[in-house]
């Protein structure tokens, strides 16, 4: 076996050696690494769920997972826990499209339940949780559970500035075939696995590992801006310089709006004030920080 092994090692690296191929690895579980004397650590969480849709409100979930992993505040990570995984039948039948995505049916599902008190002793020693893509997953799982109202989020999606670093998309398997490695993904538990070992590397460029920019992220409190009540005319101006449209229920609904770091608020107000409402206006601002951010109050 251990020849074979050797073998293998030997084929990967005259491929890679030839510059006519690209190798993957599939991803193997990290080993702990010691914690330096001195080094101050946190306990992370990383979470995913797979859903019956998209709808928070109304979908429902059918799995979760999380991998809790000790990490210090340079964003260096040094153990991964064991995970926990669990599945639960929905109210109503699976799609056929979640089924064909996720590979979960309802005979899979059928007469399952997720332990609520279970959820809570793994997420209340959790200092951050992190999702890739932290909008969608945590309003389901405030919905589901309280602990997660009580904790700041982080998303490993959009706080890691993943093109400036080379990569050509931001989906998990894209990111995992970039840094080298692919997994079988689209099981929740596999998808955080994948995602912990991509902030466990030091990105190409920065020479840093990816949750040390992400910590660096989630910490910085932002202004969400409000453009209420804008000219139809403004739209495209709105919209090239990174405004989104709110088109849902939520107040205040039906309206642009912007996220911006605290030391642009002021310059963003001055462009509305100049560019889109030719006048004094004092548009509706709100502070963000990892407590609410991703969530459905924000």
């Amino acid at each position: 076996m251990a020849e074979q092994a050797l073998d293998l090692e030997v084929i990967a690296a005259t491929l890679r050696a030839s510059g006519e191929y690209r190798v993957l690895r599939r991803l193997a579980p990290r080993s702990p690494t010691a914690i330096p004397d001195g080094v101050i650590t946190r306990l992370g969480l990383f979470v995913d769920v797979e859903t019956t849709g998209l709808d928070w409100r109304r979908d429902e979930i059918i799995e979760l997972a999380m991998i809790p992993f000790r990490y210090g505040l340079d964003g260096r990570i040094y153990e991964i826990g064991e995970p926990f995984q669990g599945l639960r039948q929905p109210a109503e039948p699976i799609p056929a499209e979640i089924t064909a995505l996720t590979g979960i049916d309802d005979a899979m599902v059928a007469g399952k339940t997720i332990d609520l008190d279970a959820v809570a002793a793994v997420a209340a020693p959790a200092a951050l949780v992190i999702a890739h893509n932290a909008s969608f997953d945590r309003r389901f799982l405030e919905r589901f559970s309280e602990v997660f109202r009580t904790k700041p989020w982080a998303c490993s999606m959009s706080q890691v500035d993943w093109s400036a670093e080379g990569h050509e998309g931001v989906k998990l398997a894209y990111l995992a075939a970039g840094a080298g490695f692919f997994y079988d993904s689209h099981r929740a538990v596999n998808d955080c696995a994948a995602a912990i070992e991509l902030l466990a590397l030091d990105l190409p460029k920065s020479g840093v590992p990816a949750l040390a920019l992400l910590l660096e992220r989630a910490r910085t409190p932002t202004w969400r801006i409000w453009a209420e009540n804008s000219p139809f005319a403004m739209k495209d101006r709105l919209k090239a310089r990174g405004y989104r449209w709110n088109g849902d229920d939520s107040v205040p609904a039906r309206c642009w709006y912007v996220d911006v770091a605290d030391a642009d608020k002021e310059a963003e107000l001055t462009f509305l004030r100049q560019e889109i409402y030719s006048g004094q206006i004092d548009p509706l601002t709100r502070r963000i920080d990892a407590y609410d951010r991703f969530s459905e109050r924000c």
